[in-house]
């Protein structure tokens, strides 16, 4: 010991400051948040400097009551170098070291280790400097004794602080649920505390004795391992519709297309979980069951959800529940002045497709009186491809795209995008072939289907206007082919001859009229 301390006395300055440098330099290219560990050790550093100093001041001066203060000085000398030695040992293990082979510590081991450290550093110069131990300790333990009683709700922090590092319940990064219900995610687990940032931005600061008494929900964790976290969002239907047809029309709009933060495995459900009791309400009450992926989104991915369940309710024409001693009465738009309005909203989304320009102004009212009123969450798809379905949509508001899967895989690839006023699907109403794509909602969209029972009577009546789709439908089908194909003019001619009469023959079976010869 003896010869450490002569060899810190003599080069003590220059070894313990270039260290204090190289670790400061290592820290701030890869841990600054660690920075204030290097404060510490530079204000122990100043201090051991100082003393040094004073020392070696004092060993000149030959008067006895001067000369006295210079083995005290020399003991703080000693101790202030061990412990800036204990402090850098510590910042290079546990900051830089462990976190470069991805160990990641709390900040309270490294703090345990320093005050280990500085324990035994404090006992190895008091006995090189013969001073005796066993009072050292029996001082201590009245002091200790007597800290023990003035603080024992902050020691039960501390403990429970050590508690915590060393069964290694709670981490960082974890998301936890106190006992009044606030959630947050754990950042930093310090002697006496734990910080939790919660989702609205405030920090929450809890004493580690109150985690280890209280119950603590860890949110998406099981047997040591993050796992995902089951939200419900809740809604209500009366009574008028089945469990059976609400449940099959809101999963089929959850699994219809990719919802952010929301899992695909396991997919959401929808469960009808209980009824009105004692004749307060008239309706049943229903719930989707989601699995969050991540935790810090709740209340949008909840939003999200609620979105698509309320365009699969608009699309299967079940309303949501209201108090049924409720009476709507509109004074100013009578009900025949309201259908004569939604009439005119048809009509005017008829006369936007141009599959429609060759039927006469009653016919067009009759097609108007067929179409439903379809919208669309985004990200949900309203067609899916390979799928038969017998509807044309017209588009009256937002957007979506056209993806194709990539050789008949899960890949899909945009090809398209349609945009408000439009419409697609017509082969499948026409000719009842396979969709050919999906078309996803980019935004949220508003869609009139119409079946091809809106046509069937049209065309048997008039089957000329057959020829005159067969005609509009075959251009489409050959500009949507010489865009894949990069077909020259003359190519596109010849193909719409071959398409139109292919086209009619297609028609006329799929809805059951006579054959006749394209003109």
């Amino acid at each position: 010991m003896n010869e450490v301390l002569a060899f810190l006395e003599t080069w003590g300055f220059a070894a313990l400051g270039a260290a204090l440098l190289l670790v400061a330099a290592l820290v701030n290219r890869f841990a600054t948040d660690k920075r204030r560990r290097i404060r510490r050790a530079l204000f122990l550093y100043v201090f051991f400097v100082a003393f040094a100093a004073a020392e070696r001041v004092l060993a000149h001066v030959h008067r006895p009551s001067v000369h006295a203060w210079g083995e005290p000085v020399r003991l703080v000398c000693d101790l202030t170098s061990a412990f800036v030695c204990a402090d850098l040992f510590a910042i290079v293990c546990f900051d830089l070291l462990l976190p470069a082979v991805g160990i990641v510590t709390l900040a309270i081991t490294s703090d345990i280790f320093i005050l280990f450290a500085y324990l035994f550093a404090t006992i190895g110069v008091l006995r090189s400097a013969g001073v005796a131990l066993s009072s050292v300790v029996t001082t201590s333990a009245v002091v200790s004794g007597v800290l023990a009683l003035g603080m024992q709700a902050t020691l039960g922090n501390i403990v429970g602080g050590v508690a915590l590092q060393l069964d290694g319940s709670i981490h960082l990064g974890d998301w936890i649920q106190l006992p009044d219900a606030t959630q947050g995610k754990v950042v930093t687990i310090r002697w006496r505390h734990t910080v939790i940032e919660t989702r609205n931005w405030d920090t929450v600061i809890v004493p580690n004795a109150n985690l280890l008494a209280q119950n603590i929900v860890i949110l998406g964790k099981r047997a040591g391992k993050h796992v995902l976290h089951r939200m419900w969002v809740y809604f209500n239907v009366d009574y008028r519709f089945s469990p059976a047809q609400v449940i099959e029309a809101v999963t089929a709009a959850l699994t219809s297309g990719p919802i952010d933060g929301v899992a695909a495995d396991p997919p959401p459900n929808v469960i009808c979980y209980d009824f009105a009791k004692d004749g307060r309400d008239s309706f049943g009450y229903y719930a989707v069951r989601y699995w969050l992926t991540d935790l810090a989104n709740d209340d949008p991915t909840s939003s999200r959800v609620r979105a698509r369940i309320y365009s699969a309710l608009k699309r299967a024409d079940i309303p949501l529940a209201r108090p049924s001693r409720t009476l709507f009465v509109s004074a100013d738009e009578p009900e025949r002045e309201r259908d004569k309005r939604h009439l005119e909203q048809r009509l005017r989304a008829i006369d936007g497709v141009e599959l429609f320009h060759p039927l006469t102004p009653e016919e067009r009212t009759f097609v108007a009186s067929h179409l439903q009123h379809v919208p669309f969450a985004v990200s949900e798809t309203v067609t899916r491809q390979g799928a038969v379905a017998h509807w044309l949509y017209i588009l009256v508001r937002g957007r979506v795209e056209v993806r194709r899967h990539l050789d008949g895989g899960p890949e899909t690839k945009v090809v398209a995008h349609l945009e408000a006023p439009s419409f697609f699907g017509e082969m499948g109403m026409m000719t009842g072939e396979p969709r050919r794509a999906d078309i996803v909602a980019v935004t949220e969209v508003d869609c009139y289907r119409l079946d091809k029972t809106g046509l069937q009577q049209i065309l048997q009546e008039r089957p000329e206007v057959a020829s005159e789709i067969s005609r509009t439908l075959a251009r489409r089908d050959v500009e949507l082919a010489a865009v894949l194909e990069d077909l020259d003019e003359e190519a596109q001619k010849a193909r719409r001859a071959h398409a139109e009469v292919t086209m009619l023959d297609r028609i006329q079976t799929f809805f059951g009229l006579e054959r006749t010869t394209q003109v």
